[in-house]
């Protein structure tokens, strides 16, 4: 009995495949408070791996080394959240001083306008008191939903490490599943794609916190220097917002600078932007070439499309979880040949436009003029 195969149109294809990707947004943003949390799990997981395979090569038991490790990653994480939090406690300690700058700078800015453009002061003034009171309310909201999430986060916080220990300890189990999904004689194939994802995205990975911690420290040392009030804790927070491309580095510069003009005077703002930007252009130019892994580069465009993408599904843990899991697809997709294609879109590997269109075109051309000598 012979079997026929139906040919799909391309615009039947093209409408299944924006379809099975809508469907995927949906189910990913409505089961966010279950994805986010795995999905952070795996990465840190990833990271930790080689440390319990080290353990257990030292002939410690399984359940033991994931213990141990996760327990250490743990009091690395509370270090650091401690860090910061006492950091953010003596900022809120001085922030009656800074309100008091802020409302002198405002004033002086407020006399600035109404002479140089012939505008009231009370009228700037009005707009001002109408702005705040909506913002008031605004915050209001967002503080209410806040507070509502601040027990979900407490949640996230217990949860995320019983995922972590879950993940490592069923590994050989998922990694099977994973095999038994495919037929036997592609199981070489689908091995060597695990085995070779799974040390590109550990050395991506640690690449990546080891590019932090070097930002972190070049930010510190640079506001130190320039006397800048907080400079641990701006020097924190602008490595872990640096972790988004474009959008976290504008951020992470913005802060320093109101503290600055507050606390100094507004030159040092201009000495914290060249910091920033002398901090940036040695991290493009020569942290994450050397350190973080050159085969997952992701280019400019996909960075700044993912981190949106992200952002808008799962807000600010998106936006963080975006390239880790960019760079985690593009490695998948250039070990599958039919996915090649779409990895090399994701990839920062920039062609010569010139030469691969006419490269294309050339052959078609010639071809198209021996056709025409032909019928001549």
């Amino acid at each position: 009995m012979e079997t026929t195969t139906i040919k799909w149109p391309v615009y039947a294809k093209l409408s299944n495949v924006i379809i099975g990707l809508i469907a995927l947004f949906y189910v990913l943003y409505i089961g966010q408070d279950i994805i986010v949390p795995f999905l952070f799990s795996l990465i840190i997981a990833i990271l930790l791996n080689p440390i319990v395979n080290y353990l257990c090569r030292k002939r410690m038991n399984r359940i033991l080394a994931i213990t141990l490790t996760v327990t250490l990653a743990i009091v690395i994480i509370a270090a650091l959240a401690f860090l910061i939090i006492s950091q953010m406690s003596m900022l809120n300690d001085s922030f009656p001083l800074l309100k008091e700058k802020f409302a002198t700078i405002s004033n002086d800015i407020i006399q600035w306008i109404s002479s140089n453009f012939n505008i009231r002061t009370s009228k700037i003034q009005q707009w001002i008191k109408d702005t705040r009171t909506e913002n008031i309310h605004n915050i209001s909201n967002v503080l209410g939903s806040a507070l509502i999430g601040i027990g979900g986060a407490l949640m996230l916080m217990l949860l995320i490490p019983v995922y972590i220990f879950m993940i490592l300890f069923y590994k050989p189990l998922l990694l099977e599943f994973v095999s038994r999904l495919f037929k036997n004689e592609r199981k070489d194939m689908v091995s060597e794609v695990l085995t070779e994802t799974k040390s590109l995205v550990q050395s991506y990975l640690i690449g990546l916190l080891l590019e932090a911690a070097i930002v972190a420290a070049l930010n510190s040392f640079g506001l130190l220097v320039l006397g800048i009030q907080y400079a641990i804790l701006f020097g924190i927070l602008g490595a872990l917002l640096n972790l988004i491309p474009y959008i976290g580095g504008i951020v992470a510069t913005t802060l320093p600078m109101l503290i600055a003009i507050a606390t100094k005077s507004p030159i040092y703002a201009l000495w914290v932007f060249i910091l920033y930007a002398a901090v940036q252009f040695i991290d493009n130019n020569f942290i994450v070439p050397k350190i973080v892994a050159s085969k997952v580069k992701v280019n400019a465009l996909v960075s700044i499309l993912v981190v949106i993408i992200g952002g808008a599904m799962w807000g600010i843990a998106g936006m963080f979880l975006a390239i880790p899991l960019t760079a985690l697809v593009k490695v998948v997709f250039d070990r599958i040949e039919p996915l090649q294609p779409f990895g090399f879109l994701i990839g920062d590997n920039q062609p010569d436009i010139g030469k691969t269109i006419l490269e294309s075109i050339k052959p078609n051309l010639k071809k198209h003029d021996e056709e025409s000598a032909s019928h001549d």
